[in-house]
């Protein structure tokens, strides 16, 4: 097991003030809780809506969460989501899509880093899209992100919650083997639609096979995120991974911790133990970083054959673990597997604040350390 907590290859001098966009919502308040205790950031602006800005935040926030109610922080008056308002060097936005175009271009323009949870941005061309595990080399996009779109700051991306328990046993057979083809269906838990969310009369005993605009994500994001940057005349730019994905995306009667079943065809054959052992052997790129947010161990493989669960596998790490199993042939492509990984965490909140302390770790955020 590669513990990246046992050592610390950086830290900032002092802490780093950040802006948290979206203060109010769920994931905001996931941001809020994992900045409160962090070694490097400290919340400086918690910023919302119009109709929450000028408010205590215990009187503009229904806390869902556990633990230390509004994390603390409840007395803290809710800012105006402007630059002017709530100016910080690194912003995380939790803002929905629509808020986000508009708003976020407006920090990046005035010098903020922002780590954004939303969509609104991940497909662009010169947006980076990161698993910092597997493609911390695209933040060499930003310098292209910058000139051409006149800001001092950036958007940075995390992905679709969905995606993050894909691409990441797709960078181990990637990596190893090469893909070609790629089947999956997604039993993402409820928690992913937001609050309230699904109506219980819906999701009770029940099994929706449709979530709006998900499966495009899950069948795009995977291709960029594993893409290779490449460099040429000058240009920058990502070529996206060719294999092909097919999504089915699904919302079932689970909490959090999304579940996808995942067949594969590979370029090279394998037998599977071959497979296992590339998904145990499997190095995250950010392993030598001492990243606070990084998971002891950030993908993992399990012998049992009903494991993963969600109730039982899936705040592994601070919910940052990627957890497969159910590892075995297919009889249309080569293997199928179960991934399982926290929606909430890992593939929102806890994503975007560990894409923060990668750029701080490699030198991308100027003026902060």
């Amino acid at each position: 097991m590669n513990d990246n907590r046992s050592h610390s290859a950086f830290s900032p001098k002092k802490k780093i003030p950040v802006t948290i966009l979206g203060a109010t919502g769920v994931v905001g308040q996931r941001f809020l809780r994992r900045i409160a205790d962090h070694p490097w950031f400290y919340p400086a602006f918690l910023a919302a809506s119009d109709r929450s800005a000028g408010r205590k935040y215990s009187e503009a926030c229904q806390w869902h969460l556990s633990g230390l109610l509004y994390a603390g922080y409840g007395d803290t008056t809710v800012a105006a989501c402007t630059p002017e308002a709530a100016f910080s060097p690194i912003v995380f936005s939790a803002l929905d899509a629509g808020p986000a175009r508009e708003i976020e271009p407006l920090f990046a323009a005035a010098g903020a880093y922002v780590f954004s949870n939303a969509s609104a941005f991940r497909m662009e061309e010169d947006v980076p899209l990161l698993i910092p595990e597997l493609n911390p080399e695209h933040f060499g996009l930003l310098p292209v992100q910058q000139a051409k779109r006149g800001w001092r700051g950036a958007i940075v991306t995390n992905p679709n919650c969905t995606t993050v328990m894909l691409a990441a046993p797709l960078a181990a057979l990637q990596s190893r083997f090469g893909l070609d083809a790629v089947m999956v269906t997604s039993m993402q838990a409820i928690s992913g639609a937001g609050y309230p969310g699904v109506p219980a009369l819906d999701i009770v005993g029940n099994v929706v096979p449709y979530i709006r605009n998900e499966e495009p994500k899950v069948e795009s994001e995977s291709n960029k995120i594993l893409g290779a940057l490449v460099r040429s005349g000058g240009a920058v730019s990502v070529v996206p991974a060719p294999f092909v994905v097919s999504a089915t995306c699904t919302r079932v009667p689970v909490i959090d911790g999304h579940t996808l079943s995942i067949s594969v065809r590979l370029k090279t054959k394998a037998s599977p133990a071959d497979v296992a052992a590339a998904f145990r052997s499997f190095e995250p790129k950010t392993a030598a970083y001492g990243l606070p947010s990084a998971p002891s161990q950030f993908l993992a493989l399990l012998d049992a054959e009903d494991r993963p669960q969600p109730r039982k596998d899936v705040e592994e790490d601070g919910g940052m673990r990627i957890t497969v199993g159910r590892l075995r042939t297919c009889p249309i492509l080569d293997f199928k597997f179960v991934s399982l990984g926290h929606n909430t965490e890992r593939g929102a909140a806890g994503a975007s604040v560990l894409n923060a302390e990668t750029a701080l770790a490699m030198g991308f955020v100027p003026g902060t350390v």
